[in-house]
């Protein structure tokens, strides 16, 4: 079973950008479909990003799309998350998630989780 761990949080001024990774152990990377989730503070957590192990285009939440970009490196088992024009809503605790469903979107269909990472945008 993969293994993950995030890293790049941070604290950023709204309109910044920040760059979170997320590396995975585990032979089987390739196999995973491989998101990104996030939790603020007295919320639920929820989607934010993925991308299929089955290849296909990423996919976004309507409130990230034209901000965020997901991308992998199967060679290096790493995944992504470029996060341009940051706002205060953004800030939340970012997780690394992997899942072997199609096209996952709800948390409880990732399998495997990291440690998460705060990220904070300040106004």
């Amino acid at each position: 079973q993969v293994q993950l761990v995030e890293s790049g949080g941070g604290l950023v001024q709204g309109g910044g950008s920040l760059r979170l990774s997320c590396a995975a152990s585990g032979r089987t990377f390739s196999r995973y479909t491989m998101g990104w989730l996030r939790q603020a503070a007295g919320t639920e957590r929820e989607f934010v990003a993925a991308n299929s192990w089955g290849g296909g285009s990423p996919y976004y939440a309507d409130s990230v799309k034209g901000r965020f970009t997901i991308s992998r490196d199967n060679a290096k088992n790493t995944v992504y998350l470029q996060m341009n024009s940051l706002k205060p809503e953004d800030t939340a605790v970012y997780y690394c998630a992997a899942g072997t469903k199609f096209r996952p979107v709800h948390p409880t269909e990732f399998d495997v989780w990291g440690q998460g990472t705060q990220v904070t945008v300040s106004s």
